[in-house]
């Protein structure tokens, strides 16, 4: 039979969910994935907003726990050399380096980065959420015959059906079978196309095919690039509301087949971004960056610390510990070591930053005494909420600083972590996680500062920055 048969009847198999549904018993347990944003609803408050933030921050440490047991028992390191063709080395472009707009996704009620990214020959656009948490890069996609439903909500499909370097990765191949997350162990002929199933944790699941595509990028000296051999997912079928805003996902976590792992194997193994304000408007914007970036390698030189690739697709850093005005923490060391369960990740994908329980105590603890003269006020679901309008405006803000490893201090504006949560009230914007787990540095904590990933020297720089168009 065909090649092109055997993918049309996939194709058919896939749009009334048969093939996936008959096979959704067969592959490993579930996986609770990243995009599990949801806008504010139409005229909503900026409470209803902060408060969907929260929720979804939850249900995203349940995924990020539960991937980190698993990836324990099989940790492996993420090559950065650069791919190869036929046995030989691609040639790196004239150019070092490629960027991206960045900005904030306030405008749409998601507490997510987007990122333009064109996808395919020839070139389609498409909006997706930056994710350092998630080794897989995938897109809503029309692979389906006509009138066939999917994707949807205003959202752009991919038509792979139009892309010449569209290439289907086949359930029979090593890649298929032991390197592509989520992916299931059907495989109805050796041609057919490897799929996945993904579960996540707000019940919404999304299914499709692994492919091998071209982006096109933009090289700093203003020429347009191919950039080959990346692994995508084609989201053919979903449902539930965790795909409203945004097109896919742009997958950075440290993996081989992350786009990360692919680009910075091109680019000098190193990429960065600067987080404009979270609740800045749409026409603020910034750049992930691929390759050496002047920007973030300013005079003075940034802060420096280890970056610690054990807990792929996660991005490790080193704690010395937590103060605040000054005052060291009394936070056990064993909540920041990784052998012992504990840790600390820097991810994009997460909103608020979220504290293993001993050490959320200790901070949340901290920072409420140095508030106590403000009234208190319930706002569900946070711990810690104060009526500012009462305290006037003149009250100074308590000084939040974490100590990484190699004395690279993080000194994020105090906004980052006394967040606004409606008109006169603010909130401690920590969130716990249960212990034995990670904490999580999130966006907001991290927005402000210009973040290099050095993956191939495992170095982690940073400095604080307006981050516009940088």
């Amino acid at each position: 039979m065909p090649p092109q048969l055997l993918l049309l009847l996939l194709l058919l198999l896939l749009c009334y969910h048969g093939f996936l549904i008959a096979a959704a018993g067969e592959h490993s347990s579930p996986v609770r994935l990243e995009l599990v944003r949801h806008p504010a609803p139409s005229g909503g408050s900026r409470l209803e907003h902060v408060q969907e933030l929260f929720r979804s921050d939850r249900l995203r440490q349940r995924m990020i726990h539960d991937r980190i047991q698993r990836g324990r028992h099989r940790r492996r390191a993420c090559d950065v050399s650069p791919p190869s063709k036929n046995g030989s080395s691609v040639p790196a472009p004239a150019a070092d380096s490629f960027k991206m707009p960045l900005k904030s996704g306030a405008y749409s009620g998601t507490g997510q980065y987007f990122v333009r990214f064109l996808l395919g020959t020839p070139a389609q656009r498409f909006l997706l959420v930056m994710d350092t948490g998630s080794d897989l890069t995938w897109v809503k996609c029309r692979l389906r015959p006509p009138g066939c439903r999917g994707g949807g909500n205003g959202t752009r499909d991919f038509r792979s059906d139009v892309s010449s370097s569209f290439k289907p990765i086949p359930c029979s191949s090593d890649m298929c079978k032991t390197s592509l997350p989520f992916s299931l162990t059907t495989c109805p002929t050796p041609a057919s196309p490897c799929a996945y199933d993904y579960g996540y944790s707000d019940g919404s699941t999304a299914q499709g095919v692994f492919a091998n595509e071209k982006a096109t990028i933009i090289l700093s000296n203003g020429r347009r690039t191919k950039l080959r051999g990346l692994v995508v997912g084609c989201t053919s079928t979903s449902a539930g509301s965790s795909f409203w805003a945004a097109d896919g996902v742009l997958g950075l976590g440290y993996s081989d087949i992350s786009f990360a792992g692919r680009a910075t194997a091109r680019f000098k193994g190193r990429f960065s971004y600067c987080l404009v304000d979270h609740l800045s408007p749409r026409n603020a914007s910034s750049f992930l960056n691929f390759g050496p970036n002047a920007a973030a390698l300013p005079s003075p030189p940034p802060r420096e610390t280890a970056l610690v690739l054990d807990l792929e697709p996660f991005y490790t850093v080193g704690v010395d510990g937590i103060s605040v005005d000054g005052e060291l923490l009394a936070i056990p060391r064993i909540v920041w070591d990784v052998g012992a369960g504990g840790g600390a990740i820097l991810d994009s994908g997460t909103s608020l930053t979220v504290l293993a329980e001993p050490a959320y105590r200790a901070v949340a603890s901290a920072l409420s005494r140095r508030l106590e003269g403000i009234p208190r006020v319930s706002v569900d679901p946070f711990d810690y909420c104060y009526n500012w309008t009462a305290a006037g405006g003149q009250r100074k803000l308590p000084r939040m600083v974490v100590h990484l490893a190699g004395s690279a201090a993080l000194e994020p504006p105090a906004k980052s972590y006394v967040i606004d949560v409606a008109d006169g009230v603010k909130c401690l914007g920590i969130a716990v996680a249960p212990w034995p787990g990670v904490s999580t540095i999130g966006n907001i904590l991290q927005q402000e500062h210009m973040w290099e990933f050095d993956l191939k020297n495992r170095r982690l720089r940073f400095r604080r920055s307006r981050c516009r168009r940088e």
